[in-house]
């Protein structure tokens, strides 16, 4: 639900503060005060399209922010959470907000995270629904006519019964295929396969195996060198009988051993030196059992080096690294079985194409089924709310043109159409109906649907252009009916419709004659009469105007 609309320096607004609440809300004004710039403002918020033109003269950029109450289940709480724009700190409220620039560039922002203009009517889609003037809106999409029939006719687990059963169908027709084409090429492959195995079987390279022989290499590579380096290490530690590093520690030692009977703070110095000499012995005696033990082999190098030469060279044939030589070992060696019982796969993966393909075959059917009951029930409903509209001659229709093999979503491509004059062949919503008469239907077909769920939020601008009298009346009737299951925004020039809302905008142009600005104002009781009264009279309000006002006011709040 949009709970708050802020909107700064947008075409003629400076600055326009709403809050909003549930059920019906009317937004009335004289012609031209800007009562459309609220959508508009909003459509930029949900990330429609814009230029600098949309900025107020004389500003640097136009800022729209627009805060909604999502609940956690609800479509786009599972949205926000999916793309990790949720925020938990919030309370539940998701914040929109636009910045366009006077040199046209364009910012959009969710929860405060950077978010591009795609993703902002990503997540729009699931917020609000704008019946406007224009063929745009999610009405004409064939995707949102096929959910909006699914959603009416309650047929939601069938469909994800047939989507999940299309997926494990083409996912067995994609195994079988193949696995068919690469029996076509058998022989060969198996070949192919049979001394690649038989190579890397013969090879029998293990993992972890690389780095094994690269220390060993090194170790026996360096030998010598090493035995060199510890033999010296122990001639300068202990057995050079001039100066080795023991001999000299221990003679500093006793000096300062004796030294410490005159002063005792040299007796600690002296005992780190006894501790050095401990540890130089130890060392010498590990040194002398390193040079003691087994020498490497002689003929160990050469092994070392051709094993480590027939990996290389068979890993550089397979190129791949010779680490990951075991793992191609095992997918060879499963691809060559595979290949060699290929009848017996193939046999499983057909029958298994075969159920699923009978499965989804059976819940199409259902589905069909089910979506033309609910069709004739939904077009039947949405006519007679279209004669009441306005319409009179109006009759709605929904094409399911089946076609040959089931998708994810059915057999069917689904098609809204329409029919407005006598004689006239049903068509296409955006090729039969007009702007006006668009959000009309729009509004015959959510009253028709009123008792599913909805976009949480629905906005009509102008849905009564073109009518008037009872025909006004019953426009706004079905509206505030509509506004029990959803928040209603509806943007109206009719005292008739005007009066059902809960609430009540009215947008003024104000002009200093240099300047122009337009404000909201949300009505009291006595000034939505007022404003009643305004939109019914002439130039001059008498008090008769003004009882007829309230009484459609008491009336409508009925």
């Amino acid at each position: 639900m949009l709970n708050h609309l802020h909107i700064r320096n947008l075409a003629v607004v400076d600055e326009v503060e709403v809050e909003l609440g549930n059920g019906l809300t009317t937004l009335t004004g004289e012609t031209g005060a800007g009562k459309s710039i609220l959508v508009d403002a909003l459509g930029l918020a949900l990330g429609e399209r814009a230029d600098s033109e949309a900025v107020r003269p004389g500003a640097k950029r136009a800022e729209i922010t627009a805060s909604f109450e999502v609940s956690n289940n609800s479509s786009a709480g599972h949205w926000l959470r999916e793309h990790d724009l949720d925020d938990d700190e919030s309370g539940g409220i998701c914040v929109l907000r636009r910045v366009v620039t006077a040199e046209g560039r364009s910012r959009g922002y969710i929860n405060n995270n950077p978010a591009p203009m795609q993703t902002l009517r990503e997540l729009g889609e699931e917020l609000v629904d704008i019946c406007g003037q224009q063929a745009h809106q999610s009405l004409v999409r064939p995707d949102n006519q096929r959910a909006l029939l699914d959603q009416y006719g309650k047929l939601g687990e069938l469909v994800s019964q047939v989507r999940d059963a299309h997926s494990a169908w083409q996912t067995a027709k994609r195994e079988y295929d193949e696995l068919d084409a690469a029996r076509a090429n058998q022989a060969s492959r198996i070949d192919l396969l049979s001394f690649q195995v038989r190579e890397l079987e013969a090879l029998d390279p293990k993992p972890g195996e690389m780095d094994e022989l690269n220390a060993a290499h090194r170790l026996a590579a360096n030998a010598s060198r090493i035995n060199e380096g510890v033999s010296s290490a122990l001639q300068a530690l202990y057995e050079n009988e001039q100066a080795s590093a023991h001999d000299l520690l221990s003679h500093a030692r006793t000096q300062l051993e004796a030294l410490g009977e005159l002063d005792t703070r040299l007796k600690p110095i002296a005992k780190l030196l006894t501790d050095a000499e401990i540890q130089i012995t130890e060392a010498a005696d590990a040194l002398r059992n390193y040079l003691g033990s087994e020498p490497t082999e002689a003929g160990n190098l050469a092994e070392l080096e051709a094993r480590l030469g027939a990996i290389q060279d068979v890993a550089r044939k397979h190129r791949v690294d010779a680490a990951d030589l075991p793992e191609l070992t095992e997918r060879l060696r499963d691809e060559l079985h595979a290949i060699e019982h290929a009848d017996d796969t193939l046999d499983e993966l057909l029958q298994k194409v075969t159920q699923y393909q009978d499965l989804l075959e059976t819940l199409g059917v259902q589905l069909t089924e089910a979506r033309q009951k609910a069709a004739l029930a939904l077009a039947k409903q949405v006519s007679t709310n279209m004669q009441q509209l306005g319409m009179p001659d109006g009759t709605f229709g929904i094409a399911l043109d089946k076609t040959d093999e089931p998708g994810p979503t059915g057999y069917e491509r689904i098609e809204f159409r329409v029919s407005l004059n006598p004689g006239m062949r049903p068509g296409p919503l955006t090729k039969v109906a007009s702007g006006g008469e668009l959000s009309r239907v729009s509004l015959a077909i959510q009253v028709a649907a009123s008792d599913n769920d909805h976009t949480p939020t629905l906005i009509f601008d102008e849905v009564d252009a073109g009518v008037g009298g009872g025909t006004a009346e019953i426009v706004g009737e079905k509206l505030r009916s509509l506004a029990g299951g959803s928040q209603v925004l509806c943007v109206t020039h009719l005292a008739q419709v005007a009066s059902k809302g809960h609430d009540q905008l009215r947008v003024t142009k104000l002009s200093d004659g240099t300047n122009t600005r337009t404000k909201v104002a949300q009505l009291t009781p006595d000034e939505r009469v007022e404003e009643l009264a305004r939109m019914l009279g002439g130039i001059e309000i008498t008090d008769r105007t003004r009882d007829h006002a309230a009484e459609m006011l008491t009336t409508g709040g009925k």
